[in-house]
């Protein structure tokens, strides 16, 4: 599968949404579980679609490269940078925000309501320095992503770790192994 499909699961206690770059496989939360498997579930078929896994690696990024995001200056105060952070075939969007030298990444995805991106494409809503849900209001605190006002007050965004080296920004978080942009148009 080449187009990601985006998928949210929500159980009692738990919310989780990815996007997935596989044609089979499964999303959880506390409580469930979604499996899923584009063909079918075929098993046996012998499309000729797989690789025996010999590939050749000269082209692959490091893993610096890889994890590369963006420079420093890219990274606005006064909006954020909507990315995808990346492990094996499935994707997690997050989206950073610069205050003077320090960058700030979370997971796209309001605690209210997990299904609704604070930023859905052009960039979050960024008023007295917070963070704000574009749906219903609610007001995030830039460092530690803690909501200040609105119906999930108290509860906090969901920290991607990263850091800035050389005036780039780099993931850090190791739930992840690599990293892009979603509005770089080489992507």
């Amino acid at each position: 599968m080449t187009d990601p499909v985006r998928v949210t699961l929500e159980g009692d206690d738990e919310s989780a949404a990815v996007r997935v770059y596989d044609d089979e496989g499964d999303v959880s939360t506390d409580d469930a579980t979604f499996r899923f498997s584009i063909d079918g579930g075929r098993e046996g078929d012998s499309s000729g679609d797989e690789t025996d896994g010999s590939a050749d690696d000269r082209d692959a990024p490091t893993d610096e490269e890889a994890r590369r995001i963006a420079p420093l200056a890219d990274v606005p105060t006064n909006g954020t940078l909507r990315c995808e952070a990346r492990r094996d075939r499935r994707g997690t969007e997050l989206i950073l925000r610069r205050e003077g030298t320090d960058v700030f990444a979370w997971r796209n995805s309001c605690p209210h309501k997990p299904e609704v991106r604070l930023d859905p494409g052009p960039g979050a809503i960024v008023r007295d320095d917070q963070l704000v849900c574009h749906e219903h209001g609610a007001r995030f605190e830039c460092g530690d992503g803690v909501c200040t006002a609105g119906p999930c007050r108290g509860d906090a965004l969901e920290s991607i770790a990263v850091a800035v080296r050389d005036g780039t920004v780099y993931l850090t978080d190791e739930r992840f192994d690599s990293c892009r942009r979603l509005d770089d148009p080489a992507a």
